[in-house]
């Protein structure tokens, strides 16, 4: 109409411009989705682990029959965990005597003792053999694996190498979901029994947890995703079929 200001546009934006920005509704709840999903997302990996082997795992506790929790199997694999010179480590040492009471209780028939010998100067398995023997554990009947150099490769080389099907995994409790959803995602039929670190060694148990949530991660890309191959794989071997039928 005429007689009245007409606003100016330049003057309508700079007014607009001017007011405190505010968030809508809608940015708010995406916003509210967005971070849950990202906190959620570095648990997925671990979760998975948990799931996939939450019915086939058992602690080895002293003083109970844990091992009467155990399915019968043909072999156990024990996961190697470091040396110290030339003895194993004390979290190995433990991972070692739930195997041998394995044997020795009837539950499984063959040892296969998977670790680390990239180096002439570090060999985990024949330090593990070394320990299994003074222990009472027959020589025929345990095998190595030289080339364990993670937990997805000794469970790979297990099926593939040595011709396992069906075994217990030998590891420490803070390790043994992904160890038995490794297992089990590379065609093993697996039942892990872990050793509760924590009783003897709190601290450590808990840095070593804490590495489980990228190691899982890892985990569940080479299994689940890459289907990677592990490092060295070879001919297959039939040493443990020999361990088997002794």
């Amino acid at each position: 109409m005429e007689g009245l200001p007409r606003s100016s546009p330049r003057k309508g934006v700079l007014s607009r411009l001017s007011r405190p920005w505010t968030w809508s509704r809608t940015a708010l709840r995406r916003t509210f989705q967005g971070l849950v999903a990202l906190s959620v997302l570095p648990l997925a990996p671990m979760t998975w682990a948990w799931l996939a082997s939450a019915a086939h795992r058992v602690t080895a506790e002293p003083g109970t029959h844990w091992t009467a929790e155990v399915p019968a199997m043909p072999a156990a694999l024990v996961l190697g965990a470091g040396l110290q010179g030339d003895q194993p480590s004390a979290m190995l040492r433990a991972r070692l005597d739930i195997a041998a009471e394995l044997y020795r209780t009837g539950r499984v028939r063959a040892l296969l003792l998977s670790g680390d010998n990239s180096r002439r100067d570090y060999d985990e398995p024949s330090v593990m053999r070394a320990y299994l023997i003074s222990h009472g554990v027959p020589a025929e009947r345990i095998v190595l694996d030289y080339a364990g150099f993670d937990t997805w490769d000794s469970c790979v080389r297990a099926k593939t190498i040595f011709g396992a099907s069906r075994l217990v995994v030998v590891t420490q409790v803070f390790h043994l979901p992904r160890a038995v959803a490794l297992c089990r995602a590379a065609g093993l039929d697996a039942f892990g029994v872990g050793d509760d670190s924590s009783r003897d060694w709190p601290m450590e148990t808990v840095v070593y947890a804490v590495r489980e949530f990228p190691a899982s991660a890892k985990g569940l890309l080479d299994g689940l995703i890459l289907h990677s191959s592990p490092r060295f794989l070879g001919r297959r071997e039939t040493a443990l079929d020999r361990a088997l039928a002794g």
